[in-house]
C-alpha cells in the first residue's frame, strides 16, 4: 500500500456505530478524488459492519454495508473506524476476529478511536501509535505496551493510526503521495480547504494553497509566485529575493511545511496545470509545454511520463477511449 504503484488497491473499511460522518469521508474522499483526477481506477473500497446492517454515524446518517465483517485470507488493508463509545462495539467476538484477520492483511489502519480497538485486540503491542489529542493520556495509561506518540498520524510497520478526520485526510494524502507521486497527492489536496481562514485571511487562499496547512506564511506567498509564473518558472534565488529570505532559508521553510523542496513543489503545480490541459483541452503538447515553463514537447513529455507514469498522448488515448465507451461525446 506504501510503495509505488499504479496497479488498483482494494479498501476494507470496518464501520463502528457512532463515528463521525466526516471521518469516513476522511478516509473515502481523498481516494475518490484520486480516481477522478487521474481518470483511472487506483483505489476501491467496501464498507463493513459488524453485523452487516447500515451504521448509523453521529449525525443520525445511516451508512450502508457491503456486508458483514468477517475474518478471512483477505489481504487487502483492513481500515477500522471509530468515533464514540467504541468499547460498545468491543467485544470478544470482534477482538478474535480482528486478531485472526491481521494474520493476512497488509497493513491494519485504527482511524481515530479504531485506535483503542487495535490496542484492545493486542494488535498496537511494541509499536508506535496516536489517537486524538484528547484521549492521548488516558490512551498511554491504559496500553503501556503500546508506544503512544502525540502526532498527526503514525505508520509504523503494518499498523497505522491517525488521530482524527483531518489527520486521516493527511494519511490518505501520504499515501496517495507514495504511491503515484508527489504531483497528484498535492492536486487531490487542493480539493480540501480545511484549514481556517483567518490563519492568512480568506482572501489570501489560492488554488494552490487550498487544503495545505502552511505554518509559515512566506511559504504561502511563495507558492503563490509559483503559481503565478507557471509559464515563465522563476529561479530559486529570485524568489527567494521576492519573499525576503535567502535560497537556503526558503529550502528549509519548504522541507518543514511540505518534506519537499521548492524544485519539487513547483515542478508538481506545473505539471499539474500540464495534465489538466491535456485532459480538457486540444492545444498541442508544445503548446501545453510552453504554457507551462517547458523548452520543448519532448522535456515536457519526459517530465509527465516521469511524474504521472504515462505519456500525454496516452492520457488523452485512455480517457478518450473511456468517455467513447461510456457513450460520451470526445
Amino acid at each position: 500500500m506504501l510503495t509505488p504503484s499504479d496497479t488498483p488497491l482494494d479498501i476494507d473499511l470496518l464501520i463502528l456505530p457512532e463515528t463521525n460522518l466526516i471521518l469516513i469521508a476522511s478516509v473515502i474522499e481523498p481516494l475518490r478524488g484520486a480516481n477522478r483526477i487521474s481518470g483511472s481506477e487506483l483505489y476501491r473500497w467496501r464498507l463493513f459492519t459488524v453485523d452487516g446492517s447500515p451504521v448509523e454515524t453521529t449525525s443520525l446518517i445511516p451508512v450502508p454495508a457491503s456486508g458483514s465483517f468477517r475474518p478471512s485470507n483477505d489481504t487487502a488493508p483492513l481500515f477500522v473506524l471509530a468515533s464514540y463509545n467504541w468499547r460498545r462495539s468491543a467485544t470478544q467476538a470482534l477482538k478474535m476476529q480482528l486478531s485472526q484477520t491481521a494474520r493476512h492483511r497488509s497493513m491494519i489502519a485504527g482511524i481515530e478511536s479504531g485506535s483503542w480497538l487495535l490496542a484492545e485486540a493486542s494488535l498496537l503491542d511494541n509499536v508506535s501509535a496516536t489517537v486524538h489529542w484528547e484521549d492521548s493520556e488516558d490512551f498511554a495509561l491504559a496500553y503501556p505496551q503500546v508506544r503512544a506518540v502525540k502526532d498527526r498520524f503514525v505508520i509504523d510497520g503494518k499498523r497505522i493510526t491517525t488521530a482524527g478526520s483531518m489527520p486521516t485526510i493527511d494519511l490518505m494524502l501520504e499515501i496517495i503521495r507514495r504511491r503515484q507521486g508527489y504531483s497528484l497527492a498535492l492536486e487531490v489536496s487542493r480539493l480540501f480547504i480545511y484549514e481556517p481562514a483567518t490563519v492568512y485571511g480568506a482572501m489570501e487562499l489560492s488554488p494552490s494553497t487550498a487544503g495545505l496547512r502552511l505554518r509559515d506564511p512566506r511559504v504561502a506567498r511563495a507558492v503563490r509566485l509559483m503559481e503565478e509564473h507557471i509559464e515563465q518558472p522563476l529561479i530559486l534565488t529570485r524568489l527567494a529575493r521576492r519573499i525576503g529570505v535567502s535560497a537556503r532559508h526558503l529550502q528549509a521553510l519548504f522541507q518543514d511545511d511540505f518534506g519537499a523542496p521548492p524544485h519539487v513543489h513547483y515542478l508538481a503545480l506545473r505539471l499539474n496545470a500540464a495534465r489538466r490541459k491535456v485532459i480538457e483541452t486540444k492545444a498541442s503538447f508544445a503548446e501545453i509545454a510552453a504554457a507551462t515553463g517547458f523548452n520543448s514537447a519532448s522535456a515536457f513529455s519526459r517530465s509527465y511520463r516521469a511524474s504521472f507514469s504515462e505519456s500525454p498522448s496516452g492520457t488523452r488515448r485512455r480517457l478518450r477511449g473511456r468517455f467513447t465507451a461510456a457513450g460520451e461525446p470526445t
